[in-house]
C-alpha cells in the first residue's frame, strides 16, 4: 500500500538500525511454509511464560527495518516478551506486500496465513511462551494481514492491532483492493462481521482489537477504519456508540466494551497524519525511530498497544483473554509527502498506481 521510495538515512541511524536488527534471529524449520515467507524472532532466553507479539510490516518494508522504526524488539528486551516478524519475499510480491487481497493467502490453513500460523506454533514449541498471551499487529498491508490472522485463527490470539488496514474479506481482486483502499464499495457492519464468523468454526471468545488510523491518510482512506470498527464491534456484539471517548496524547481515543465489561474494541484516530505508523520518539511512552512511513505523531502505537495488552509490567491488561473457565461460560503530527504522478495517459497512470501498491507486477 505505501508507494514512497525508501529514504537514505545517516550512518548514525543506520548503526542504530543494525543494533536493533541484530536482536532478530532467523526462524527456520517451522513447517511446510505454503506462503513462502521468511521469519525473524527475538525471544529472551531467561524468561518464562512470555507473551508473544507477531509483527507484520507494510509494503516496501523488511522485518529489520520495521523493527527498527517501530521499536518492538527494544520494548520486548526491556519488558521480557518475545516478538516474531514474518517477512514477505519479492518472489511473492514485488513490493513486499503481504497478499491480503488474494483468497488463498487469507483462508484458514492456506497460503500466507498458514505460514504465519506455523511460525507461531514453532515459537510456542521452542520457547517459554504463554499461549494465552499471543498478539498480532501490522501496518497497511501488514495491518490487513493482521486482521486476516485474527479472523481465521481467532482461537490463537488474545488481541490484535490493525494500523491503516482494511477489513477482513473486503477485497479478493486487484480492482476491489484499490476501490477499498479509496474507501469505496464497503459492505455493512453485519456483513463484515459475518465474514469473520464464517472464516473458522470458532464460536468465541473473540480477540480484542486496537485500530489506528491517520485522519489525513491518502493511501488507505479513514473509511476503512470505520469499517474495521464495525466488523469487530459486530463480532463482539458491542453497541454502536462507544462506551468511552477521550483524548490521549492529543488524539481521539474511543473504546467499546463487551457484555462482561471488558474492553473489546478501541480506536485511535491520529489528527493530521498521513499513511504510516504513529510514533512518539521522545519522553514518557516513547518508542521507535522516525523514517519512511514511521511518522512522529506524539503518540506511540507500539507502546500503547503493549500497554493495552498488559506487556509493560507484571499486571495483566483487562483485555487479556479470559481464563478457560470463563471461556466455557462464554459462547503534533508529521505527514508523508504527497505523491505526484506525471501527466501521462490514463492506462499508464492506473497501472503505475497498481504496481506501486503491490497489486500488479
Amino acid at each position: 500500500m505505501p508507494i514512497l521510495k525508501t529514504r537514505h538515512w545517516s550512518h548514525a541511524i543506520a548503526g542504530a538500525a543494525d543494533m536493533s536488527a541484530s536482536r532478530l534471529q532467523p526462524l527456520t524449520g517451522f513447517g511446510s511454509n505454503p506462503g513462502a515467507l521468511n521469519g525473524w524472532l527475538y525471544a529472551p532466553d531467561d524468561r518464562t511464560d512470555m507473551a508473544l507479539v507477531v509483527v507484520l510490516h507494510g509494503c516496501t518494508q523488511t522485518a529489520a527495518g520495521y523493527n527498527h522504526g517501530s521499536g518492538w524488539s527494544d520494548l520486548a528486551e526491556q519488558h521480557g516478551f518475545a516478538v516474531l516478524f514474518p517477512e514477505q519475499q519479492r518472489t511473492n510480491n514485488p513490493n513486499l506486500c503481504f497478499n491480503w487481497f488474494v483468497a488463498q493467502d487469507v483462508a484458514r490453513d492456506s497460503g500466507e496465513v498458514l505460514s504465519i500460523r506455523q511460525m507461531i506454533d514453532a515459537v510456542v514449541g521452542r520457547h517459554a511462551i504463554d499461549p494465552r498471551r499471543i498478539f498480532v499487529t501490522g501496518l497497511s498491508a501488514g495491518g490487513a494481514m493482521a486482521g486476516a490472522m485474527l479472523a481465521v485463527y481467532p482461537e490463537l490470539f488474545a488481541g490484535g492491532g490493525i494500523i491503516a488496514g482494511i477489513p477482513y474479506g473486503a477485497a479478493f481482486s486487484v480492482s476491489q483492493a484499490m476501490e477499498r483502499m479509496r474507501g469505496a464499495g464497503h459492505q455493512g457492519d453485519l456483513a463484515y462481521a459475518d465474514k469473520v464468523r464464517r472464516a473458522s468454526s470458532h464460536q468465541g471468545p473473540w480477540p480484542t482489537v486496537s485500530i489506528w488510523q491517520g485522519e489525513a491518510d491518502r493511501t488507505v482512506k479513514p473509511a476503512n477504519a470505520d469499517a474495521i470498527i464495525g466488523q469487530w464491534r459486530g463480532v463482539h456484539g458491542a453497541a454502536v456508540t462507544p462506551d468511552r471517548t477521550d483524548i490521549v496524547d492529543g488524539h481521539r481515543h474511543r473504546v467499546w466494551l463487551g457484555s462482561d465489561g471488558r474492553q473489546v474494541v478501541e480506536e485511535y484516530r491520529i489528527a493530521g497524519m498521513d499513511h504510516g505508523l504513529p510514533l512518539k520518539t521522545q519522553g514518557p511512552g516513547s518508542c521507535g525511530t522516525a523514517g519512511a512511513f514511521m511518522l512522529e505523531a506524539g503518540i506511540s502505537s507500539t507502546w500503547r498497544q503493549a500497554q493495552t495488552w498488559g506487556l509493560l509490567g507484571a499486571a495483566r491488561s483487562r483485555t487479556a483473554r479470559p481464563s478457560a473457565t470463563s471461556r466455557a461460560k462464554a459462547a503534533p503530527a508529521a505527514t508523508t509527502a504527497a505523491i505526484k504522478l506525471p501527466v501521462i495517459d490514463l492506462k499508464t497512470t492506473i497501472e503505475g498506481v497498481l504496481r506501486s501498491a503491490g497489486l500488479m507486477r
